[in-house]
């Protein structure tokens, strides 16, 4: 299924194309050349002084279940009752401190976000689907996976392939075809002061 932005303009067509979908195809793998692909695409994010603040940790539900149903347990019932048939978790985290200088990275967060948003885009381009969530516990991601208290986790990433539209059925039919929906670029641009919209 392909559900493409509506844009006022014409975009990039794998921006437009982007969207974060909840019908996985269970029966259908992420290779691990896909995720390595994924991955490199987040690696050439743009980021402060190139510091790179973003670690990302994988589980793939096809090489190690277990690992992967330790990652799923940690997020909430509301994601898990769909993040079921992803084959692919990811978690994403950000260096809190400079590789460079061990001083605060205030910009760490941001940069992480381009690096996820970068893996986000990969997997449109590749007809592969990829959400973001924020629903998960971070308290036990940190204590489960060992990550060190540096590092800041940020979402949740499930991956995989779209359903067939003709599969999905119910709340989850009416979900997946619903409008996608922005604010207008007034409300959320403006030009040469705060609340003055820009002029489309």
């Amino acid at each position: 299924m392909q559900k493409p932005a509506i844009t006022q303009v014409p975009i990039n067509e794998t921006i437009a194309n982007r969207w974060s979908g909840r019908a996985y195809d269970a029966a259908k793998p992420v290779t691990q050349a896909q995720v390595i692909a994924l991955l490199e695409a987040a690696r050439w994010a743009p980021s402060c002084y190139g510091d790179q603040p973003w670690r990302f940790i994988v589980w793939d539900k096809n090489t190690d279940k277990n690992a992967w149903q330790r990652a799923f347990d940690c997020l909430a019932p509301g994601n898990q009752s769909w993040v079921k048939d992803a084959p692919v978790l990811m978690l994403v985290c950000a260096d809190t401190l400079f590789g460079h200088n061990q001083q605060a990275n205030r910009w760490s967060q941001y940069d992480t976000g381009a690096a996820a948003e970068n893996l986000c885009l990969q997997a449109s381009s590749m007809d592969l689907m990829a959400h973001q969530m924020g629903g998960f516990d971070a308290d036990k991601t940190r204590a489960d996976f060992a990550i060190p208290a540096q590092f800041t986790p940020m979402a949740m990433v499930c991956v995989g392939y779209p359903a067939d539209i003709a599969t999905v059925t119910g709340e989850a039919l009416t979900r997946e075809t619903a409008a996608r929906k922005r604010k207008s670029l007034g409300e959320l641009f403006f030009t040469e002061t705060w609340g003055r919209p820009i002029q489309t």
